[in-house]
């Protein structure tokens, strides 16, 4: 049921009036973005939302002490986006992630749900501008196209530093702890997906491990970019309309409240006209997604079977795997974390696209930037654990299946070699192929070596190992 004129107050901005619910504590330019972008139904996350409030409480406080907002309209400003970093006021924050491209709707939302929250405060309606102002208050010293960028960073980080890195350490240990459980499976590799040399499963699983390892270092390397903060710059990057003390004084603030280590940008112009630095840090997130694939495709193949495949591991059995198959079983951790990447690789499209969008002084895809980079980062936070608690950490050797593989595997002859020349080798290779027999039986068949030597050569253990 659509709501009655009744359940509607009147408020005006530039252009004119608008109708605003009653309950609603945002105005007239939020209500007007409302009606011009029916798109999605998505809204920036609480992440974004709290480095909103985090911002306009630290600005405030910044403008007390600069002497340019009294202390009162001040003290109230403060507290009412304390509320909304804390997630109190999330439900007034209406705008749509596909809107204006600087994300004006976005702070403009902010300003009016903040100065209403503090018009009643002091014991004002949520509408009179005469005490609380939106713009003059609420947004002074501020423009949105170093605010919203500005809030993009410290979320982000933020995400990265409290929920990604932990949890991609989480399945580095977890992989490591594999690793070093598996230490003694023997094996056999494979290359272009044929049989190889016989390598050891913990051998394998440290592979793993190290690709974590890498990936928590491109991400921290690529965090750095993200650690300068446009604010400050205000329209252009002039900072007209600011105080040259502003900037370095809000950053102090949002460090003390972060425990992180942002800094003024040491480029405006750089820092609105280009999200080169946000492109890079989604480029890294990509390259975690990448590699999560690769292990968990891994992890998926080699555990495929039970008795039609490769059958070397035995993944953990989390639910049913088929409606109509009984007793069927499957990978479907490792495919929740296949879909999770593929997620974060499109997402990562999206952010190189809105990256060529920086066209002057500003970038205009800036809501569609923060909204994929904080989704990617959560994806992958969550799924990281998830992989961990639930696949990896419950993985068992099939340590049978393994041998016998090694075993019947025609690179075997690959210790040969070096004791009877390739082509001998490639021959014995090519006989236990034709008769179904193994490397070891042919080459005992043809006496190529002492028994014991054929035995020390042949042995996996040894291959697994470079030689003395």
């Amino acid at each position: 049921m659509s709501e009655q004129p009744s359940d509607y107050r009147i408020e005006t901005d530039s252009m004119g009036e608008m109708p605003v619910p009653l309950h609603a504590y945002w105005g007239a330019q939020t209500q007007r973005a409302v009606l011009n972008f029916p798109i999605s139904g998505y809204r920036f996350n609480r992440p974004f939302i709290r480095a909103l409030g985090l911002l306009k409480r630290a600005a405030a406080e910044t403008n007390i002490e600069l002497g340019l907002l009294d202390e009162q309209i001040g003290a109230a400003i403060v507290r009412a986006a304390g509320e909304v970093e804390a997630g109190q006021l999330d439900e007034q924050f209406v705008v749509d992630i596909f809107q204006t491209g600087s994300g004006t709707s976005t702070n403009m939302n902010a300003n009016e749900v903040i100065a209403s929250r503090a018009n009643g405060l002091l014991g004002g309606a949520l509408d009179d501008k005469t005490r609380v102002h939106p713009n003059d208050h609420v947004n002074r010293g501020q423009s949105s196209n170093d605010l919203i960028p500005t809030a993009l960073h410290i979320s982000g980080l933020t995400r990265i530093e409290e929920g990604l890195l932990p949890a991609l350490d989480h399945l580095w240990r977890s992989l490591g702890n594999k690793a070093r459980e598996f230490e003694h499976v023997l094996k056999i590799g494979r290359t272009h997906l044929q049989d190889a040399t016989p390598m050891r499963l913990g051998q394998q699983f440290s592979g793993y491990s190290a690709i974590l390892a890498r990936s928590v270092e491109r991400v921290r390397q690529a965090s750095e970019g993200v650690k300068e903060l446009p604010i400050g710059g205000t329209a252009v990057g002039t900072g007209i309309n600011t105080h040259v003390k502003f900037a370095g004084q809000v950053i102090r603030k949002v460090n003390q409240s972060t425990g992180l280590q942002f800094r003024e940008a040491e480029n405006h112009f750089e820092a609105q006209g280009s999200r080169d630095a946000v492109v890079h840090l989604s480029a890294s997130l990509k390259t975690v997604a990448l590699s999560l694939t690769k292990i968990a495709n891994d992890i998926r193949w080699l555990g495929s079977g039970p008795r039609a495949g490769i059958g070397e591991l035995e993944l953990p059995a989390v639910q049913p795997g088929s409606s109509i198959m009984p007793g069927k079983v499957n990978p479907v951790i490792a495919e929740s974390l296949l879909q999770v990447c593929a997620q974060v690789i499109g997402n990562d499209a999206t952010i190189g696209l809105g990256g060529m969008s920086g066209n002057f002084e500003l970038n205009v895809m800036m809501p569609v930037m923060a909204h994929n980079l904080l989704e990617s980062i959560d994806l992958l936070t969550s799924a990281s654990r998830n992989f961990a608690s639930r696949c990896v950490d419950g993985l068992k050797a099939n340590e049978e299946r393994c041998s016998e593989l090694v075993e019947q595997s025609l690179a075997m002859c690959t210790s040969l070699a070096p004791h009877i020349g390739y082509d001998r080798a490639a021959a014995i290779a090519k006989e236990a192929f034709e008769t179904g027999q193994t490397v070891r039986e042919v080459a005992t068949s043809h006496a190529v070596l002492p028994e014991a030597r054929l035995s020390e050569i042949l042995d996996p253990r040894r291959m697994s190992e470079p030689d003395d």
